[in-house]
């Protein structure tokens, strides 16, 4: 896997959000990974960078606005039933998990972002990615 760098998809309405999000992430969330990033400000750029380049991992803002993470989760999963990369949503709240159920998401984070959960969850979702197994949190 080190030869490889995979593609992260950063989503939120917000720059600093997104900016927290890279951070907690980093260029390597593991030793053997590494990972650059794309960025997404609203819904319509999201879906455009879904289709026009090989997303690995999806780490979404649940409190987006006015598209939040959890329905654009649920709309990529379900215009892609087989193509859909995995995603992993950022919420404010832990009772918003079963939200993130519904919208078929593999993994969920809480803010605010711990690096060392942040990291080893993205390195758990990319790994079992690439291995072409389930893609879920550790």
């Amino acid at each position: 896997m080190t030869d490889r760098t995979y593609t992260v998809l950063l989503y939120s309405d917000d720059p600093k959000v997104r900016d927290r999000m890279r951070l907690a992430v980093g260029t390597r969330p593991a030793a053997d990974l590494q990972v650059e990033f794309v960025e997404a400000d609203d819904y319509d750029a999201c879906v455009r960078l879904v289709d026009d380049y090989e997303i690995d991992l999806m780490l979404l803002d649940g409190e987006a606005t006015p598209a939040g993470g959890l329905g654009l989760a649920r709309q990529i999963k379900d215009d892609r039933p087989n193509a859909a990369p995995p995603v992993c949503l950022v919420l404010a709240r832990a009772a918003d998990r079963w939200l993130a159920a519904y919208a078929q998401v593999e993994g969920t984070l809480m803010f605010p972002l711990d690096p060392i959960e942040t990291g080893r969850t993205v390195a758990a979702m990319l790994r079992s990615y690439a291995s072409g197994g389930p893609v879920t949190t550790a």
